[in-house]
């Protein structure tokens, strides 16, 4: 069975670098290519650019190099607020989006054009990282910035749903930077965990088990056209059963916002 050949988008962000390493594990079945903005960035993160694209999603025929050939996209760019500066005693930090990275921009229009083009060129599956708070236009997400970031978002998911294109939609919990394959995944749907964790649990997942999530999806049959909200158990949740089986994860979804 030939290789499919994938590109991931976003490839030098702080979940887009667990992304490619794991996709490049599985050597057998993918043939992996990364796209991202600064070439410096990709030879710090990964020693080599070797693999990689350089441009910028808001720009589609920047893109289309890095995507023409391809059998799957898997979609981690996404915008990013700076603070300021450090706040006052007293004061809430402040936050901004650099010029041409606005979540309109960046979320919207970039996601946009990745899927468009995607399209043009017979893309069979994509594979989209959101955030979990997308039912929630007052959302503390939305006015950092003024960038409304979470709407963009849904905006981008709800265009990538009405393409036509098969997709599987994995909308993260709080990311964190722990080790991945040692808690339990819990998915759910429409923001329910944010208003009521199952047992109090933080509603939060490690990066390494978000990029895992990306791999299966490109694996498993029962991530078709699923969109779906995800959290783990504390890894030392004395109820939790380490997630392995992903075919019946999936299962536990459903298509559509």
């Amino acid at each position: 069975m030939s290789k499919k050949r994938v590109l991931v988008t976003g490839a030098t962000g702080r979940t887009g670098l667990f992304v490619v390493k794991k996709l490049r594990q599985t050597s057998d079945k993918f043939e992996v290519f990364g796209f991202a903005r600064d070439n410096e960035k990709v030879k710090e993160l990964f020693g080599s650019t070797e693999g990689f694209f350089v441009g910028d999603i808001t720009n589609k025929s920047s893109l289309e190099p890095a995507l023409k050939g391809c059998d799957s996209l898997v979609i981690v760019t996404s915008s990013f607020p700076k603070m300021k500066a450090p706040a006052q005693e007293g004061q809430r930090p402040e936050f901004e989006f650099e010029p041409g990275g606005m979540p309109e921009e960046v979320d919207w229009i970039g996601q946009k054009n990745q899927i468009d083009l995607a399209k043009e060129l017979g893309i069979n599956k994509i594979v989209l990282v959101g955030s979990m708070g997308g039912t929630n236009r007052e959302h503390p997400l939305n006015k950092m910035g003024n960038g409304n970031v979470l709407i963009w978002k849904r905006k981008a998911e709800e265009y990538l749903i009405d393409s036509g294109i098969d997709y599987t939609i994995i909308r993260a919990g709080g990311l964190i930077n722990e080790p991945g394959g040692k808690r339990e995944l819990i998915v759910g749907k429409n923001d329910t965990f944010l208003e009521n964790p199952p047992n109090g649990i933080p509603t939060v997942i490690p990066r390494e088990d978000v990029a895992e999530l990306v791999v299966q999806a490109l694996i498993e049959s029962t991530a078709k056209n699923k969109a779906f909200d995800v959290i783990s158990k504390p890894e030392d949740d004395s109820t939790a059963n380490i997630t392995k089986d992903f075919a019946s994860l999936f299962g536990q979804t459903t298509p559509g916002l």
